[in-house]
């Protein structure tokens, strides 16, 4: 089983990350539900923040733990 994760950014800190199945990531608005979930989940800080987060899924269980994609 591939273990991936969500992970939200803002600037250099990494604020918080979910388990996404690989399987799933090609469906669409799969990892959209999760990015809306963690946006407003942290919204206040999103806020203060004044900058928009990035995302990145990771692969958990490479070596070299490689970006798979990042938006």
């Amino acid at each position: 089983m591939q273990l991936m994760q969500l992970m939200m950014y803002l600037g250099n800190d990494l604020i918080d990350s979910v388990p996404v199945n690989m399987y799933d990531l090609s469906k669409p608005g799969y990892l959209g539900k999760f990015k809306r979930q963690l946006k407003q989940r942290h919204i206040e800080l999103i806020q203060e923040a004044g900058e928009q987060p990035e995302f990145l899924v990771i692969n958990m269980n490479a070596s070299n733990n490689l970006i798979v994609e990042k938006n």
